[in-house]
């Protein structure tokens, strides 16, 4: 018998990318059918669901939000996000059904914590393309808007592909001359930030370490490598936030990204499981939880 966490996780993974499939603005009833799986989950939890709504290429989408209050005395948010949507063509099991079961689990995990900080968790829309990057990506139009309310976010964590890992040697690739400095086994996480987010990268590895014992590897890198900024981080970046995104690396390690092939079984949920636990620990640990 799993883990209980271990099998909630598949069924999520399973649910998103097996069910419902493929999901973006071209089908936009899958779309609509993920955010509906996400709100009736945490709503199974008891929490209110609050919905930032908007218009994409004429399709309606949501960005889903759930909060653990704080401490009345501070207006300071730790922020946890993942995207929704999948890629054109694939059913997006890792990319990104994974981060989602991670959120998910995570609001289980901590639901009957009493922080300090808030503790906001984000299902973002419409990360992939034709939204990535230069377009109304969910977490760009989130991000916007929590900076014109001057939202006093001091940490966001994107959460983009969770479920590969491997002790084969040779499994984990990197950009030119980065294999010096790291493993060449697949069997670690991965945080990412930009320069600017180092202070907080290091903080977050140090509550990560605190409450787990899973491998990890950090990378504060100037945006340009390849991949460092190829998710909702990059939103919050660009809004002044400090922002990391916690990461089997995708497709420096998983043959599988943005493919047909990227489906449920090929997700090692075990892994998967001590990841999420080490992360709502270190989330514990960040908002300051009583």
């Amino acid at each position: 018998m799993k883990p209980l966490l271990e099998q909630r996780l598949q069924v999520h993974v399973e649910k998103l990318a097996s069910e419902i499939g493929e999901r973006n603005v071209w089908l936009p009833k899958a779309l609509y059918a993920a955010a509906d799986y996400i709100r009736d989950t945490w709503g199974q939890l008891g929490y209110e669901i609050h919905a930032q709504g908007y218009d994409a290429g004429g399709v309606w989408s949501e960005n889903l939000e759930i909060e653990i209050h704080g401490d009345v005395r501070t207006n300071e948010i730790v922020l946890v996000g993942a995207h929704y949507d999948s890629v054109t063509g694939s059913p997006g099991a890792d990319d990104n059904a994974s981060g989602v079961a991670a959120l998910l689990e995570i609001a289980r995990l901590l639901a009957d914590i009493k922080p300090e900080r808030t503790l906001r968790l984000v299902a973002f829309v419409n990360e992939e393309p034709p939204f990535f990057y230069f377009g109304e990506m969910g977490s760009k139009v989130y991000a916007r808007a929590a900076h014109e309310r001057k939202d006093d976010i001091r940490l966001m964590l994107s959460l983009e592909m969770l479920g590969c890992y491997s002790d084969e040697k040779g499994s984990q690739n990197y950009p030119p001359f980065m294999h010096w400095f790291y493993p060449d086994q697949g069997n670690f996480i991965g945080f990412v930030s930009n320069l600017k987010s180092r202070r907080a990268l290091k903080e977050f590895a140090s509550a990560f370490a605190a409450s787990s014992d899973f491998p990890f590897e950090t990378l504060a890198s100037p945006v340009i490598v390849p991949g460092v900024s190829w998710s909702d981080q990059l939103s919050f970046w660009r809004e002044g936030y400090q922002a990391i995104m916690v990461t089997d690396t995708a497709f420096y390690r998983y043959p599988h990204y943005h493919r047909a092939t990227d489906t449920p079984e090929e997700l090692n949920y075990a892994e998967m499981a001590r990841v999420v636990e080490g992360l709502a620990g270190a989330l514990a640990v960040l908002v300051k939880a009583k």
